[in-house]
């Protein structure tokens, strides 16, 4: 599957979130750790790839999930194959990683309002995303598609549902969570290198 996804910077946060209650019936507030893995020479970041375990918590539930992203498929937006599958533990795929090779390049969390909802035959995802440590609050809007063929007319139905939110274009950013963090702990002077997965 393909992830097609477009990710803008919010102003008006209390605006944007009543705006999602109007789109989707309720939303689950939940929040993500991620963690993401490279080897030695960076080989996955090189190639434009990644590897991540996610944790994720909810209302009385925890999750992990391993994904794997391939490159992108389409440049503006970033849409990258996608493929991922739930762990029981996320300490052990932490150490089955370790053991191939892989170590922890970056981890940090979100704390996010996601939203379910159907638009032209399709189920979308929007969330509305703070990174408390950039002081920042993000929308995304996404869906998936089987091939290549289906990342143009999915990722017209993405930049309609933002502009629907009143998303102006120029607010839509192409820079990972990944490469805003990772900025933001160099001007801090911080290090990157993540203890253990999340």
């Amino acid at each position: 599957m393909i992830e097609v996804e477009l990710k803008a910077r919010v102003g008006d946060v209390p605006g944007l979130a009543g705006a999602l209650e109007r789109l989707g019936a309720g939303g689950r507030e939940e929040v993500y750790v991620d963690t993401y893995y490279d080897d030695a020479d960076r080989a996955l970041a090189g190639g434009d790839r990644e590897l991540r375990i996610r944790t994720v918590r909810g209302e009385g539930t925890t999750v992990s999930v391993l994904t794997y992203k391939g490159a992108r498929v389409e440049a503006v937006s970033g849409s990258k194959p996608e493929h991922e599958t739930r762990v029981e533990d996320a300490a052990g795929a932490d150490a089955v990683l370790r053991g191939l090779g892989y170590v922890p390049t970056i981890r940090f969390e979100k704390r996010c309002r996601n939203h379910a909802f159907e638009r032209e035959g399709r189920r979308l995802l929007a969330s509305l995303v703070e990174v408390p440590e950039l002081g920042e609050t993000f929308v995304e809007i996404e869906t998936l598609v089987a091939d290549d063929d289906g990342v143009a007319a999915a990722l017209e139905v993405v930049r309609t549902v933002l502009a629907d939110l009143g998303v102006p274009r120029e607010a839509v950013t192409t820079e990972t969570y990944t490469e805003t963090v990772a900025a933001a702990r160099r001007l801090r002077g911080e290090a990157q290198q993540a203890p253990g997965s999340g």
